[in-house]
Order: C-alpha cells, then sequence, then structure tokens
C-alpha cells in the first residue's frame, strides 16, 4: 500500500497539449513545496461511464478535471465532476474542465437536462457554455481567442480563492487558453447550484467558481498550471494539493476508527 497522495486527473492525456504536460508538472511543483509524496494518473473519460468508475475515483484523494474539451467522453466528463460534487471530493477543474463543472451543475442540479457547449454542435437550445466573446489583444498566431496572459482578473473579496493567493490580493494575471466561455445568460445557474463566481475578467466575464460548502471545489477558466514553476508553485495548485493530503488523513484516520 503506497502513503502517496493520489490525485486523478480527469481527461484524455495529449502528449502535444502544453497544458496537460503542466498538469503534472504544477503537481510535483506543489508536492514537493509542501514535502508530500504525490502520484498522478490521468483517468480517460471514457472509463468513468463503466459501471465500476466511482470505486475507481474512490482510489484517489483529489480530482482535477483538466483541459482539452471536447472530450472523448462528453458523459465521462460530467459523471467524473458529479462525482466530486456529489461525494464531496476535493476537486480543481481547469479551462475545459470549469467549462464542464458549469455544464454540469445546469444539468444536476439546476435540471436543465440538455444544458451543452457550444463546441459540441448538439443544437442544444441551453448553450451554457458559448465562443469567446472578445479576443484578446496581441494574442499569437492561430492560438485561441483568450489565450496568453490576462491580467485584471478580478478576485472577490473574502472567497476562498482570493485567501489562497493571500489576504491583500484583490487582482491578478493568469494565463488561459481557450476558444470558450461561460455565457453570461446562464451565470444564475452557478449561484442557484451554490457555487458563486469569485473571479471576474475586466470586462465581467466569469473567470472562476467555488463552493462555500465543499471540502475544496474550485473551477478556474485559466490555467493555473501554465504559470506554476518549480521555484514558484501555483498557490491554488497547493491548495488543491493540501486539501487533497487532508482529506487523505481523514479517511485514514476514519478507516482505523471503524
Amino acid at each position: 500500500m503506497s502513503n502517496a497522495v493520489r490525485i486523478g486527473i480527469l481527461g484524455d492525456f495529449n502528449p502535444d497539449f502544453r497544458s496537460h504536460h503542466a498538469t503534472a508538472d504544477a503537481l510535483r511543483h506543489a508536492a514537493r513545496k509542501v514535502d508530500l509524496n504525490l502520484e498522478s494518473q490521468w483517468i480517460p473519460t471514457p472509463s468513468l461511464t463503466a459501471p465500476d468508475s466511482e470505486k475507481i475515483l474512490e482510489s484517489f484523494d483529489g480530482l482535477w478535471a483538466s483541459p482539452g474539451s471536447p472530450y472523448k467522453s462528453f458523459e465521462g466528463m460530467l459523471k467524473g465532476i458529479e462525482f466530486a460534487r456529489r461525494r464531496d471530493w476535493p476537486f480543481l477543474g481547469t479551462c475545459g474542465g470549469f467549462q464542464y463543472a458549469l455544464i454540469e451543475f445546469a444539468r444536476n442540479v439546476v435540471g436543465i437536462a440538455d444544458a451543452d457547449s457550444a463546441e459540441n454542435n448538439s443544437g442544444s437550445k441551453n448553450i451554457v457554455i458559448y465562443p469567446v466573446a472578445c479576443a484578446v489583444a496581441g494574442r499569437k498566431g492561430d492560438a485561441p481567442k483568450l489565450s496568453g496572459k490576462v491580467p485584471e482578473i478580478r478576485l472577490r473579496p473574502g472567497s476562498y480563492l482570493q485567501s489562497f493567493y493571500g489576504k491583500d490580493k484583490e487582482i491578478v494575471t493568469e494565463e488561459f487558453f481557450c476558444n470558450f466561455e461561460v455565457n453570461p445568460e446562464y451565470e444564475w445557474c452557478a449561484m442557484e447550484a451554490g457555487f458563486p463566481v469569485v473571479a471576474r475578467g475586466s470586462e465581467g466575464e466569469i473567470r472562476a467558481i467555488e463552493s462555500p460548502t465543499h471540502r475544496f471545489f474550485l473551477a478556474t477558466l485559466f490555467q493555473p498550471q501554465l504559470s506554476s514553476t518549480e521555484k514558484k508553485p501555483h498557490p491554488l495548485v497547493l491548495a488543491f494539493v493540501q486539501a487533497a493530503a487532508d482529506w487523505e488523513r481523514k479517511k485514514l484516520d476514519d478507516s482505523v476508527l471503524e
């Protein structure tokens, strides 16, 4: 039996995606910073529709919904996110993981059965995730409309998110790499489901949500893994890894008491 903290990465690993390599690297940076033995494993989205998927997810101490949409299994990604929400497992979603968290809430909590992303071309009347409205000036070549380092991400005072950056931090710069964002007409779904908006762009666009009631549930449209380094792990990844370690210890203590 390994005593390592185990992180399951929900998504379909692609060696050509910078963000996929950065995800594992960011976890390693955080683990070294807090002196933890950590193992990470990619969980392909088609496997999350299998009958034993919950048992597989239970073997991890934290779940990270990765970038990389559209996923091989739309339903698989939603099931992985639903497990984290329903079972109160430490959860971090970034980029596509953030987008699918919104879809999962809209479908399974708010009751919009056909909530979807425009990226999937499903013909749904309830497009919760739609194309980025305003392109970032000076982005590289054919990069996504919302890509590169974007300043003026405003944090909600008093949120968990703000506390991870530091109590005096109100505006941050983060790196993005995406063509889709939240349709503002469906912003109410996040609040209705119990996941308030805790970061916004310069024009009020939703950039992060969190749960005030889960042990750790945070999703961001930006990708903190892209700016994490060995010397300076990203504070959100650090907080996620610490939450997973705390959950691993609690599960172990509970099993001893049984």
